[in-house]
């Protein structure tokens, strides 16, 4: 049994898929549960962009689909929260307010501005981007930490003028090992995020040596997604995910349903 927990939608703004297109893609790789997670980021940091959508809109869109589908697949309403230190207050009560299965933590910005833009590394080595961006993320999650899985950890490296080569869990251990073992200590989950095989960035969210030490400090909460944003993606390399885990000492992968782990032997 085997599922995918973070799929985009035309709720999100980076996205143009369709929901039931996705299900239908779902169904036919045999995925037995799917959980649509799509972009919330209040107060993101430039003009005409706006990472929000109407919850009671797509709450009733996804019930849709599993009265539609459900005999076939177990499909979730999901959500994923792009951290900023202010949006606590905001976000535990967009939790508290909807009856969301599932919800991600996510850095998406550095030093206020997205990575995805060249700009963000202009006079900087992408090692002092890499340090400002996981200073920022321990700094977030121990401001909020009321979601289910933190997601993508080293999504930064994504988007270094020269990615992995200026990146190893090494470089930034006394760092990420405090996000680690607060997320121990808080029972977060850890995301393994399949978009970093996709995007030929040599391995998936965070790196292997990363989940291997979250292991080590008895880390046991792992879920896995593919950061699908078109349908063709949705999926992807989730058998690659399930063996580097195997690999990293885990023995189950986790889902959430009503915000409470389901365990799936990997």
């Amino acid at each position: 049994m085997i599922g995918d927990v973070h799929v985009h939608s035309k709720y999100s703004t980076d996205s143009d898929a369709e929901m039931e297109d996705s299900v239908i893609q779902a169904v036919g790789l045999g995925l037995s549960y799917l959980c649509f997670t799509d972009h919330i980021d209040y107060d993101f940091p430039y003009e005409n962009v706006s990472f929000e959508f109407d919850v009671e809109e797509y709450l009733r869109s996804i019930h849709g689909l599993q009265e539609k589908y459900g005999g076939r697949i177990r499909i979730l309403a999901g959500v994923e929260l792009g951290m900023q230190p202010h949006l606590g207050p905001r976000y535990r009560q967009l939790l508290k307010d909807y009856p969301f299965d599932f919800a991600i933590g996510s850095q998406h910005l550095v030093g206020n501005q997205d990575p995805f833009y060249p700009e963000t590394f202009e006079g900087k080595s992408d090692s002092e981007v890499y340090r400002a961006y996981f200073e920022e993320l321990l700094a977030n999650i121990k401001l909020f930490h009321e979601f289910d899985t933190l997601g993508h950890l080293d999504y930064i490296v994504r988007y270094g003028r020269h990615k992995a080569r200026a990146y190893s869990y090494r470089q930034y251990a006394d760092v990420i090992d405090e996000i680690l073992k607060f997320a121990v200590r808080s029972n977060l989950a850890i995301e393994i995020n399949t978009a970093g095989l996709r995007k030929q960035l040599g391995f998936a969210n965070p790196h292997p040596d990363v989940l291997k030490r979250y292991r080590e400090l008895g880390g046991t909460l792992v879920t896995i997604g593919s950061d699908a944003h078109k349908v063709h993606a949705l999926g992807f390399a989730l058998d690659t995910a399930r063996e580097i885990l195997r690999n990293c000492g885990f023995t189950h992968t986790v889902y959430y349903e009503r915000r409470k782990p389901v365990f799936v032997k990997l």
